[in-house]
């Protein structure tokens, strides 16, 4: 989402500054790493939500740079790029674990696509995973589905719960209408942002009295604050 921090590794500039470019008018926040030592540094220092990885890079090639990455138990997504339209690279980097590639030359913006779809795959795996949320005074049960305060439960309808569970995901985190419908939909509803509103307002209705409020950010979206 918008303000991640994408880390791209790619020993061109040029591939280096187009992609900056790209990521950063979506709102992302990007560093660029010329080589694969400071790729593995980078991804143990600077945590980021994603990483661009190239497989020819001087002194640790790419297939080294996912393979050491994973075996320190880091399951950042990576989306690999190859210089090679050969499947034999394709596989090999998907079975080091990586989640997703291209093949350069790339248009800037399906690079930008790939991102946004890993990061929104990534988005529901760690909510699906998670099994009970505890946001100020409320729980939430993810596998029962249920949303408790105090001694009683709050009924939600289904799609309701889908949203709040993902402000309860971030608390503070500012949420675009897009956004939410991406990830609580599970896919794009495109222009379809006031479907957001009506259930925002629904929630609201029913988390009233609790330490938990939805408040919204003029001209961008939600979030939760506790």
């Amino acid at each position: 989402m918008a303000g991640d921090l994408i880390l791209v590794v790619d020993d061109e500039e040029n591939i280096q500054d187009i992609a900056r470019m790209y990521l950063e008018q979506e709102g992302y926040t990007v560093q660029c790493v010329g080589d694969g030592n400071e790729a593995v540094k980078s991804a143990r220092i600077l945590e980021p939500a994603l990483i661009v990885l190239d497989i020819m890079l001087p002194g640790m090639d790419g297939f080294a740079v996912c393979r050491t990455i994973r075996n320190e138990n880091n399951e950042v997504p990576i989306l690999m790029l190859t210089a090679r339209d050969d499947d034999i690279d394709k596989i090999l980097g998907l079975e080091l674990g990586a989640d997703d590639y291209m093949t350069k030359p790339f248009n800037p913006r399906e690079l930008v696509a790939r991102v946004k779809a890993v990061l929104r795959r990534q988005d529901r795996h760690d909510l699906d995973k998670q099994g009970v949320l505890q946001v100020g005074d409320l729980l939430i049960d993810l596998d029962r589905r249920e949303v408790h305060w105090q001694d009683r439960a709050i009924a939600l309808r289904t799609q309701e719960f889908e949203v709040l569970k993902v402000l309860a995901q971030k608390p503070g985190w500012v949420f675009t209408r897009e956004q939410l419908l991406s990830i609580a939909w599970g896919f794009d509803f495109y222009g379809q942002t006031r479907t957001v509103d009506v259930h925002i307002a629904q929630i609201r209705r029913r988390l009233e009295g609790t330490g938990v409020k939805i408040e919204t950010v003029t001209g961008i979206g939600y979030k939760l604050m506790v």
